[in-house]
């Protein structure tokens, strides 16, 4: 394999957060029984007219923006002709020659390296309805709700060479439109889903060798799976010496293989023209002034302030700030608690972030909120509990039995920094192991451990770990 390069371009579809359709008035809500949110302009009726969700444009202009990119003045819909059921007009609307957006970058990190990725361009177009293939007793169902929702297509340019990269670009692209809350990223739900086009050529070769496309991953682990098997198979087939025809692949997680669907279609396959129903797209100055005003501070610039203003690590910084409720959750631990402001990173992304995946939820479900996260910090940082009693509060909280204060008080948690009970403990572990330490007392210095641990045990972990530290370095002196 290290004779060939991988040269992947994804196509992701996001599904933008508007409460109607693109072209209609109809609803967008998710789980809706089927067809029961399908307009006679979604059915494509005749005598129906289309007409542009503002806000569409609106969430497109914003991504935009934040990519760096030109949002064109002018753009034009065009009708992409093919013939399904579940396309009831036989056509998509969509844009070809003009997008909405086009030639923007972002940068991505993989393995300690950053590398521009390009994005050839985003173009707002309408979805499709859904084809149900189960309980229908061989036959299939036609589910229109989801037909006429706005999307956003964002084409990057073919600058990936490895399955790695192209997730880390994915999970940027992911991180991005939630933050501009342009769509919701759930990905279970199909509202953020991607094409990866996928071809391999001899290293040092200029020409890009044949691609093909692999269909609505809809993870970011089947994503990778399914780059690495095609990368693969196409190696396999040229070395063997067959040839890699452009088409349509399929991933199918259960068998974790890639099997052919269609030949691929070249544009010229779907007669694009002009829909003469919609006007062009015309985005005027202000209009693109007053989006440019709505725009958050992005990933890349929150994680550069995260470095600055609180000493974390870029690496920190960037866990911390890919999804933008975990930095406020952060944010608000910091300024809440008043500690450490790296305490309090460890605690997010180590305590905190085992939990929520343990129990499958995202930051926004924590059980422990981050005004009860402070106050446990603060109990941390005033000692009145060690690190490693913090742990069994964190999970009383969790559990709902209350805020630090109340576990804490409940339970009997409270460190003891009472210099006289810490030595009358460590007179007790002394007396006890009279043997270790005469061995201590003889240069056998890895004993000093084995104490600590014995006056931490006697004491139930409530001792200062610094105070013991300390008293028994001056106790066990010879």
């Amino acid at each position: 394999m290290s004779s060939w390069e991988v040269v992947i371009g994804l196509e992701i579809h996001a599904q933008l957060a508007c409460k109607s359709k693109i072209f209609s008035g109809a609803a967008t809500a998710y789980g809706a029984p089927p067809n029961t949110q399908a307009c006679a302009v979604d059915l494509g009726m005749p005598g129906v007219l289309p007409v542009l969700n503002e806000e569409a444009v609106r969430m497109a202009a914003k991504f935009g923006l934040a990519i760096g990119a030109k949002v064109s003045e002018r753009s034009v819909f065009a009708r992409k002709n093919y013939f399904y059921p579940d396309l009831p007009k036989g056509y998509q609307i969509s844009q070809f020659e003009l997008p909405v957006v086009q030639k923007g970058a972002i940068t991505i990190e993989v393995d300690g390296q950053e590398k521009v990725v390009g994005i050839t361009r985003a173009h707002l177009e309408e979805d499709a309805g859904k084809s149900l293939h189960e309980d229908f007793q061989g036959l299939s169902g036609i589910d229109l709700n989801r037909a006429g929702t706005p999307l956003l297509e964002i084409v990057s340019e073919p600058d990936m060479r490895s399955a790695k990269e192209a997730i880390a670009y994915m999970k940027k692209i992911h991180s991005l439109v939630r933050y501009l809350e342009i769509c919701d990223g759930n990905m279970q739900e199909g509202s953020f889903r991607c094409d990866a086009n996928v071809s391999v050529r001899p290293k040092g070769q200029e020409a890009f060798g044949t691609r093909a496309e692999l269909k609505n991953l809809n993870s970011f682990r089947f994503v990778e799976r399914a780059i690495n098997l095609e990368v693969e198979r196409q190696i396999d087939l040229i070395e063997a010496g067959g040839k890699v025809v452009q088409e349509t692949r399929l991933y199918d997680s259960e068998k974790n293989e890639t099997r052919s669907m269609r030949s691929k279609e070249e544009a010229n396959d779907y007669r694009y023209f002009p829909d003469p129903d919609l006007l062009p797209l015309v985005i005027e100055e202000a209009f693109l002034a007053q989006v440019k005003l709505s725009l958050p501070e992005l990933p890349d610039e929150k994680a550069q302030r995260f470095t600055a203003q609180y000493g974390l690590s870029p690496y920190d910084a960037g866990v911390l700030t890919a999804i933008r409720e975990l930095a406020h959750y952060y944010e608000d631990t910091v300024k809440l608690s008043g500690s450490d402001a790296k305490l309090c990173a460890n605690w997010v992304m180590g305590d905190l972030a085992a939990a929520l995946n343990k129990h499958n939820l995202e930051i926004t479900e924590s059980p422990v909120n981050a005004t009860q996260l402070a106050g446990m910090l603060k109990r941390i940082t005033d000692n009145t509990i060690s690190g490693k009693i913090a742990k069994q509060v964190f999970e009383a909280m969790w559990n709902g039995e209350g805020d630090a204060d109340s576990v804490i008080e409940k339970q009997g948690l409270k460190q003891v920094t009472d210099t006289g009970a810490i030595e009358k403990v460590i007179d007790e572990v002394m007396a006890k192991n009279p043997k270790q330490l005469e061995e201590y007392r003889s240069g056998k210095d890895k004993l000093f451990g084995f104490f600590v641990g014995q006056v931490m045990k006697v004491s139930q972990g409530k001792a200062n770990p610094d105070q013991v530290n300390e008293l028994l370095k001056r106790k066990l002196a010879p």
